[in-house]
C-alpha cells in the first residue's frame, strides 16, 4: 500500500527467439515505465542472431534472463511463470510494447479499494513494424468479462490480460498455437473479480505466431471451446459465425 493505494508487483515476461529486429523496442517499453514495482523476466530460446547482445545491453535493468532451448512458445512462457514472484503476470512478447510509459501506473490508479482484482484487462492497439498505429484490435473488449465471454472468441488480447500469479497454473503444452486462449479461460473460471481498466494497454505488432498458423490455431480453438463450453454450444456458435460472415459479405 502507498498513500492508501495498492501497489501490486507486475511480473513482465518476454519470450524471444531470434528477435533482434523487434526486441529492443519491447525492452525499452518495459524499463521506461514510470511505475517501478516491476520485475522483468526474459526467456530466450537460445537465439542464434543478435538477440542476446541486445539483452546484454540492458542486463542491469532485467531481473532474470534465461537462454536455453525450449519446446516452443508456451514452454518458454511456463519457464517465465516459474521464475515470477509478482502479484500479476504480464506476457509481453518480443515486438509488443506497452501503449504508454506510464500505463502500469495508470492501471494501478484504476484499482479501487485495498483488494487486488484477480484479473485486470484492457484494450489493444495494432501497430506496424515502424510502430505506427494501424487500428484497434478487431474484437472489442466487453464492459464486463467472465469465462463465458470467450465463447465469442478471444475478446481480450492475451498481452492486455493480467492474471494474478497465484490464480493460474502453467500453459497446457498439448496446444501449440492457442494455449493462451485455454489459459485465459481457466484463469477466468477461478477468478472472483475481473477489473476493466478502460485503458489501451498494449501496442501489438501485427504479425504473431497465431496469425502465421491461422488454420491450426482455429482447430485448436474449436477443441478448447468444446472442452470448456461443450460440443453442442460450440457447434451452434460456429454455425452462427459462418452465417454472420455470409450476411456481411452480401452487404459488401
Amino acid at each position: 500500500m502507498h498513500n492508501g493505494h495498492p501497489t501490486p508487483k507486475f511480473s513482465i515476461i518476454t519470450v524471444t527467439y531470434n528477435a533482434e529486429k523487434v526486441l529492443e523496442d519491447t525492452i525499452q517499453s518495459v524499463i521506461s515505465q514510470t511505475y517501478h514495482c516491476v520485475e522483468y523476466i526474459i526467456v530466450d530460446g537460445a537465439s542464434k542472431d543478435g538477440t542476446l547482445s541486445i539483452i546484454d545491453k540492458y542486463r542491469s535493468q532485467i531481473h532474470t534472463v534465461i537462454s536455453e532451448p525450449d519446446k516452443g512458445l508456451y514452454d518458454a512462457m511456463n519457464k517465465g511463470i516459474s521464475f515470477a514472484t509478482g502479484d500479476y503476470l504480464c506476457f509481453l512478447n518480443a515486438g509488443d510494447c506497452f501503449h504508454k510509459d506510464d500505463i502500469l501506473q495508470q492501471i494501478v490508479h484504476t484499482i479501487n479499494g485495498n483488494e487486488l482484482p484477480d484479473i485486470l484487462y484492457g484494450e489493444t492497439a495494432i501497430v506496424d513494424i515502424e510502430r505506427h498505429f494501424v487500428h484497434m484490435r478487431r474484437l472489442s473488449t466487453p464492459e464486463r468479462l467472465n469465462w463465458k465471454s470467450f465463447k465469442q472468441g478471444m475478446l481480450v488480447c492475451h498481452q492486455a490480460f493480467f492474471a494474478k500469479r497465484t490464480l493460474v497454473g502453467p500453459y497446457d503444452l498439448k496446444f501449440r498455437y492457442s494455449a493462451d486462449f485455454d489459459w485465459c479461460i481457466r484463469a477466468m473460471k477461478k477468478a472472483h473479480s475481473l477489473h476493466n481498466t478502460h485503458l489501451t494497454i498494449i501496442n501489438y505488432l501485427e504479425e504473431g505466431l497465431t496469425t502465421k498458423n491461422h488454420k491450426a490455431s482455429l482447430k485448436e480453438r474449436f477443441r478448447i471451446m468444446t472442452k470448456h463450453y461443450g460440443l453442442f454450444s460450440t457447434v451452434i456458435y460456429h454455425a452462427w459465425f459462418v452465417i454472420r460472415m455470409i450476411i456481411h459479405r452480401n452487404k459488401i
